[in-house]
């Protein structure tokens, strides 16, 4: 009985600890994001800082268009903006508004791969978008690999970018994880033709001898991808568009938009605030990833922020030169995965992120979370040791050691984690992308 009686209290116990987790969470993702912290972690991408990434136009009190925010989203905007006004012959005044430094956001704190999920999900989107909806979606995603390369081309800064083609290796520790990801594949190849070829389903022995794995690795399934140096890539793209349109592209860094206010009787326009003033303007575009719904009031609880966590570690010194060529997705877990690229050049260090279920709680701790002044020590503590787990110790072999002749050993760590930082990333509760015109039901504002 008095076993019984325990076993009781212990349930209750994990109940009561799980809704006050779940009471936690929902409280989180309910309250405004606000705004990017100061002196974030630092993300061995964004250094040395990019030659604009302080940049302060002349603040002006209109503008055309307001873009908030300097990521990847931001850049994108402004240059089919200012491109296609001036090739239709228009002069228009386009402001970029960044809260912190240029690129300072998720986009300067990622992974650095251009690897969309193909297979993984698209009997989801079959199934709740149907076929030709679903096969659109993966095209649109297999595009992004080429239209980056040829968008850098086009800037002339392709080398700068480190863009180059992969193949990625998503690699199982869990049988019943490889068989359902196999099943996947194999309807998704009957549905897609034109991209079968490029998936192939390695099992276990012939896997670990290619892809030079550990022992108990069950399988794999490679494909075509890339990968990019994103803060390059980026700060590159600004920097041309404010050598290219010196009159019409404004950059202000450490500018934070604090408010948007709809149109007035006297001001017809939006007006937005920030520490610097006011600027009008009769169109904005939100393009601030995981503080959306700071300036956007409905969409809390819609666009969740979630912190992720990085690093930048030297690799083993019998790690096969082949591997440079590949990014790795390591499942070991239902839940969660880490990802892997390693840069061209350098120390050819290994950009490992991932490690989202070491968080504690199932990783409840990073839904909600906007700081990303610090990691997560568990995270990073799993990051910074399971490496030569993946690979297998003999493959793995002696620690790597730092170059004598790199300048910028003196700003990194000596041992084989060079740096951990953490970045904060924007998921819809749906899993798709918010993309279009903003109606007043979720603005809140009236139009100009």
């Amino acid at each position: 009985m008095g076993n019984a009686l325990s076993l009781v209290r212990l349930a209750l116990t994990e109940f009561l600890d799980n809704l006050r987790a779940f009471q936690t969470i929902q409280e989180r993702i309910q309250r405004s994001p606000g705004f990017p912290l100061p002196n974030p972690t630092r993300s061995f991408w964004s250094y040395p800082p990019s030659p604009i990434a302080t940049h302060s136009s002349q603040f002006p009190t209109y503008a055309d268009f307001v873009i908030i925010g300097s990521g990847i989203t931001g850049a994108s905007v402004a240059r089919r903006l200012l491109n296609n006004l001036h090739g239709e012959g228009h002069n228009a005044k386009v402001l970029m508004l960044e809260a912190r430094d240029a690129c300072s956001g998720a986009t300067g704190r990622n992974g650095g791969h251009i690897a969309p999920p193909l297979y993984h999900d698209y009997l989801s989107l079959k199934r709740d978008h149907g076929q030709v909806v679903a096969q659109k979606v993966i095209k649109f995603r297999l595009a992004h690999l080429e239209e980056l390369r040829r968008v850098a081309e086009e800037e002339g800064i392709l080398p700068e970018t480190q863009w180059r083609e992969v193949e990625t290796v998503d690699v199982f520790y869990n049988a019943e994880l490889f068989q359902k990801a196999k099943v996947k594949v194999q309807r998704y190849k009957a549905d897609l033709p034109f991209d079968a070829e490029h998936h192939r389903v390695y099992e276990a022995e012939e896997a670990i001898e290619k892809f030079c794995l550990a022992s108990d690795s069950v399988g794999c399934i490679s494909s075509g991808a890339g990968a990019i140096h994103p803060y390059q890539f980026v700060t590159g793209i600004l920097a041309k568009l404010l050598s290219r349109y010196p009159d019409d592209f404004l950059l202000c860094t450490n500018t934070p938009c604090t408010s948007v206010a709809p149109p007035t009787s006297s001001t017809p326009y939006y007006t937005l605030s920030t520490p610097r003033g006011s600027v009008t303007t009769p169109h904005v575009i939100h393009a601030t990833n995981a503080w959306s719904a700071t300036l956007l009031e409905k969409f809390r609880a819609k666009i969740v922020p979630f912190r992720g966590n990085m690093s930048a570690q030297r690799p083993g010194q019998t790690l096969t030169p082949q591997q440079r060529q590949r990014s790795f997705i390591f499942y070991s877990a239902e839940i969660g995965y880490d990802y892997l690229t390693q840069l061209p050049n350098g120390e050819h260090e290994l950009m490992l992120g991932g490690g989202f279920a070491q968080d504690g709680d199932e990783g409840y701790e990073a839904m909600g979370n906007t700081d990303d002044t610090t990691y997560s020590k568990r995270i990073g503590a799993h990051l910074s040791g399971v490496l030569p787990r993946y690979f297998g110790e003999d493959n793995w072999g002696s620690e790597g050691v730092p170059l004598e002749q790199d300048e910028t050993a003196e700003e990194w760590a000596k041992g084989r984690v060079k740096a951990l930082w953490s970045g904060i990333l924007g998921i819809s509760v749906d899993l798709l992308p918010w993309v279009g015109r903003l109606p007043h039901a979720v603005s809140g504002r009236s139009e100009p």
